[in-house]
């Protein structure tokens, strides 16, 4: 009789052999799928826009925190008796003299230097307090609509219709002093209502959603439904239209200082040098061009930061 032992084990062994590369074959498990952020950073560190815009921002955010790296001068300086319209000596690099004097015989680097901390103050706190206010009132009147919605829709109808610059000059001229927080009040009291349109209109979308019914059914509160469940899925849209804001905000400050109703004096501000200086045109222009180029990087680099953004986190442009 033959072995049966040995062709037991003469069979075994094959079986063995056989599940070994299954088992080697087998791929990884599956990665967790990415999350809207994750995708959103993952697209942003691809982007030139959003690369050359963050490095001008934070480039002009150290200069706005530590003027006292860029350059010793002080912007309130003034000697009109050596420096009254002295030209850029554009040898001296970061010298007092390099961008010139103003009418007062203050130094024009210097100055820039220190009006970035003014304008990029405004239009950041500017930016903070009308995105906490408009998701407030837009989260409100979109989840519980009915009677809610439809006062707070009309109460920010009457604030979009008032038009912005126009409002602003209207309520600073009440104030006698206007330092830079009259300008951030006045500002942030008119424009909140784009935050609060898109904050509503995203959050009557999302509170249809599956995972917002269970929780109302699980017998969550509300609070709890609005901080955990819409406001995480509701911000994106909300963040987009903030971003793009922020220059704007910028620009409107100059363009209120320029016009002698926003910042003033001893304030040092890009806006209240282009007022100043508008009429030095011929005589010297770059007076008037070297602040206002400033203005228009610091908008530029908001502007192109905010598009990067928007691109990377609306679906639809993917």
């Amino acid at each position: 009789m033959p072995d049966t032992t040995a062709l037991t084990k003469s069979t075994d062994v094959p079986a063995a052999v056989d599940q070994t590369p299954a088992a080697t074959d087998a791929g990884p498990a599956p990665g967790k799928p990415r999350s809207l952020w994750s995708d959103a950073w993952h697209d942003l560190r691809r982007n030139p826009l959003f690369l050359i815009s963050m490095v001008l921002i934070l480039l002009l955010a150290v200069m706005a925190i530590f003027p006292g790296l860029f350059t010793s001068a002080s912007p309130r300086d003034a000697n009109l008796a050596e420096h009254y319209l002295q030209h850029p000596n554009w040898g001296h690099f970061f010298a007092p003299d390099w961008l010139g004097y103003d009418v007062q015989g203050r130094s024009i680097y210097a100055r820039v230097v220190y009006g970035a901390r003014a304008s990029i103050t405004v239009g950041v706190v500017v930016t903070i307090a009308v995105t906490i206010t408009g998701l407030v009132i837009g989260m409100i009147a979109g989840y519980f609509g009915g009677w809610i919605d439809t006062i707070l829709s009309r109460i920010t109808d009457v604030f979009f219709g008032v038009p912005f610059i126009v409002g602003a000059m209207v309520i600073l001229t009440t104030f006698e002093e206007r330092s830079v927080w009259v300008v951030i009040l006045s500002m942030a009291f008119l424009g909140w209502t784009s935050i609060a349109r898109v904050a509503r209109g995203s959050v009557i979308t999302i509170k249809q959603a599956d995972y917002v019914v269970a929780a109302k059914a699980l017998g969550a509160s509300t609070t709890r439904i609005l901080t955990r469940h819409i406001l995480p899925n509701a911000i994106a849209p909300v963040i987009v239209v903030a971003t793009i804001a922020l220059g704007g905000y910028i620009a409107a400050e100059a363009t209120l200082s320029f016009l002698g109703i926003g910042l003033a004096e001893p304030t040092v501000s890009w806006g209240i040098d282009v007022s100043a200086a508008k009429d030095q045109l011929r005589n010297a222009p770059y007076v008037l061009v070297i602040p206002s180029v400033m203005v228009s990087i610091t908008v530029l680099s908001f502007l192109m930061f905010g598009d990067a953004v928007r691109n990377a986190l609306d679906p639809k442009m993917r």
